[in-house]
């Protein structure tokens, strides 16, 4: 199965998340729009640019260079401290909000992380998927973000470095030649500013160079190295997103539709489908929600959502389902041409937590049997390979169990 993956990059991070505190804390200037820093003590001379702004960057400012170097430069800079307590809380925001869309997640830096959706998109496509984290971002955190859509880390981490800020690059095999070889061989990702000298008295001053040099050349010059950065000019990379499985405070998931849908028979069908890989996951992590939340967003762009507390927590897939249906009926009023439908769930709790109660009844067992059942079933032959039947039976289903493994 081919790989499909996300590398999510935040916008000059540092400069970013201290506007954003100042702000909620009363600012009544927005440091993004201002020339200014990020940096270490300004009353020594060998205090650092940690970050910039943009108007600090058209005055000539540039990052890691002396604050005394930049004061020159820019005489009406203003600077501000690092906190990297606070850098650390908005880096935490969005890592809980990259975990609604799948469990593997590897934060490669405070202000990046790479994202495995092979088995997470339901459907849906790998840049659609990355439209929609770009929007939440900006609309739910207050920053922006550059990401990355490919099928390895590598394709996916040079493309969130293209043209910035907030913006979406796809970096696939078939424009690795248009995009990625024309830039200069220093820009190829891990290569040592050592390196570049070497390949450029080669006459490799291209990534596009480097890819069409002989690796036996290269790997004579280089050694191992020198095999991986032919291997890296021509898109080659086979590392896993390297993650640490951690138990979400919310799951969600959403799809942007191939063309709109008016019919709520046919949204009910699909809010199903994205109801069971929340579910799926829910019971995975053996959590439990206590509150449900459909999405909807028309042609015209405009999106609504309602709420919804359950009887009980639960994971099961049949109960959620259910509330999620009734939120739907709430929200949708003909005529509604609806691009993009979404399910989440809230208030998630451990399993083991969940008390007795009345509702603990021998049909809530029964929909607790056939939920294990199509988990296994999944795990076994592939998440999209099974797949519930609406009408069908719970009966019918359960005897599902009965298939030769």
């Amino acid at each position: 199965m081919e790989k499909q993956i996300l590398h999510v990059d935040v916008n000059n991070a540092f400069l970013s998340w201290t506007a954003i505190d100042m702000l909620k804390k009363g600012s009544k200037i927005d440091i993004r729009e201002i020339p200014a820093i990020i940096g270490g003590d300004e009353t020594k001379r060998s205090g650092i640019v940690l970050a910039k702004s943009m108007k600090a960057k058209e005055c000539g400012v540039k990052t890691a260079e002396t604050i005394y170097q930049a004061k020159i430069k820019c005489p009406g800079l203003k600077i501000f401290a690092s906190d990297f307590k606070i850098y650390r809380e908005y880096s935490d925001k969005l890592y809980k909000l990259l975990l609604e869309y799948t469990d593997k997640i590897e934060r490669f830096s405070i202000d990046e992380c790479f994202l495995d959706m092979t088995k997470y998109l339901m459907k849906d496509t790998l840049l659609s998927k990355a439209q929609q984290i770009s929007k939440r971002v900006k609309e739910e955190l207050g920053f922006t973000v550059n990401i990355g859509v490919a099928h390895n880390k590598l394709l996916a981490k040079m493309a969130s470095d293209f043209t910035k800020p907030d913006r979406i690059h796809t970096l696939f095999p078939e424009e690795i030649e248009t995009k990625m070889w024309p830039l200069p061989v220093s820009e190829l990702f891990m290569l040592g500013k050592k390196t570049v000298p070497k390949l450029y008295n080669m006459q490799i001053k291209t990534i596009g160079d480097l890819a069409k040099t002989d690796v036996k050349i290269l790997s004579k010059k280089f050694g191992k190295h020198g095999v991986q950065m032919w291997e890296y000019a021509n898109g080659i990379d086979k590392s896993e997103v390297q993650y640490k499985e951690e138990k979400p405070k919310g799951v969600g998931n959403s799809i942007t539709l191939p063309q709109n849908i008016t019919e709520i028979e046919k949204l009910e069908e699909i809010l199903l489908a994205l109801t069971e890989q929340v579910t799926y996951r829910l019971r995975k992590y053996n959590l439990l929600a206590n509150t449900v939340n459909v999405q909807l967003r028309t042609k015209d762009f405009e999106d609504t959502s309602h709420q919804g507390k359950l009887i009980e927590a639960t994971s099961s897939t049949k109960e959620i389902y259910e509330k999620a249906k009734q939120l739907l009926h709430q929200m949708y009023h003909r005529p509604m041409a609806i691009r993009l439908i979404g399910v989440r769930v809230d208030n998630l709790v451990e399993k083991e937590s969940k008390q007795l109660t009345l509702f603990n009844n021998e049909s809530n067992e029964k929909q607790e049997k056939l939920d294990k059942v199509i988990d296994e079933l999944k795990n076994k032959y592939g998440y999209n390979k099974i797949t519930r039947a609406g009408k069908m039976d719970v009966g019918d289903l359960l005897k599902l169990k009965d298939i030769k493994k």
